[in-house]
């Protein structure tokens, strides 16, 4: 081979190296930390829950940043591996994340636990208790915010237009609720519900009970109802979900493969504390890339 010829191989296979090594580079650089354990390039997979019945795919909701966001960071460190379904409500719901249950066997007491912070409420029109919704658990708390850990997926049933204006009902009594809650003229009342409850000072505290309660039903008789939306009541009243559960807990994903898994850990049996008879774990839970 030419001398002129070598050179020219070996300037051409430096340059291709070059380009790769570029290419590589920004690769690595587009794919940008957006927050601390979630990477840009997470945005655009879904979760696999393999389980000790099946794998549940189930594809996050960018209109829930928040609750997106925590859930992958959740899933990148391990967080929900080996965690158990410590709550089964057939044709209802089944409910992990509880991180004390990664040692506890199904008979035992489950502690409803979390850890040491909540995620604000994100509602949002397009997303709703539809079969298969994802959504986040929660305590009692008048801002309802979520659950740091611990998320429902809804089986549900389908629904009429007597049991979807049920559901509205109790959807009106719990906004009326939390509107009242959040009313700071009624701070003081809800103070001393909270220390009477502590003193278990039962006659006071059904007195303040009955105040609040006159309070929320003023509070209904004043404001427009909410209405479940029409294109809402057709999907509930064709594939199902959890209609009550609208407007009081964050959807923030949905399952896209896999609800018969879920509709057979809804038929295991239960003990009377709503917990599968038998151990029914998340084996693994991680982020994979999105099909098709």
């Amino acid at each position: 081979m030419k001398k002129s010829d070598m050179l020219s191989q070996i300037t051409s296979s430096g340059i291709k190296a070059l380009a790769i090594s570029a290419a590589m580079f920004l690769m690595i650089g587009c794919d940008s930390e957006i927050e601390e354990g979630v990477m840009k390039s997470d945005l655009k997979k879904d979760i696999e829950l393999t389980t000790d019945y099946g794998v549940i795919v189930f594809r996050l909701s960018d209109e829930t940043p928040l609750h997106r966001n925590n859930m992958i960071k959740l899933v990148n460190q391990g967080f929900y591996d080996s965690l158990l379904f410590h709550r089964v409500v057939n044709n209802f719901l089944v409910q992990t994340g509880d991180p004390r249950t990664r040692g506890l066997g199904g008979d035992e007491e489950v502690s409803n636990e979390d850890l040491n912070y909540t995620v604000p409420a994100e509602f949002n029109e397009t997303l709703f208790h539809k079969r298969g919704a994802i959504n986040a658990a929660r305590s009692d708390n008048p801002a309802r915010a979520s659950s740091s850990t611990q998320f429902t997926i809804i089986q549900g049933r389908v629904h009429t237009d007597s049991t979807l204006a049920v559901a509205e009902a109790r959807i009106n009594g719990w906004l009326a609720a939390n509107r009242v809650a959040n009313n700071p003229a009624n701070k003081e009342l809800y103070d001393l519900q909270q220390e009477l409850r502590r003193r278990r000072s039962a006659d006071s505290l059904s007195v303040v009970r009955k105040t609040i309660d006159s309070l929320v039903q003023a509070d209904l008789a004043a404001t427009p109802p909410y209405r479940i939306p029409e294109g809402h009541r057709e999907v509930y009243k064709t594939s199902g979900g959890a209609p009550h559960l609208d407007q009081n807990y964050t959807v923030f994903g949905e399952v896209i493969s896999g609800m018969e898994v879920v509709d057979k850990i809804c038929a295991t049996q239960v003990a009377g504390t709503e917990s599968p008879s038998e151990d029914i774990r998340i084996i693994s839970a991680r982020m994979i890339k999105r099909g098709n």
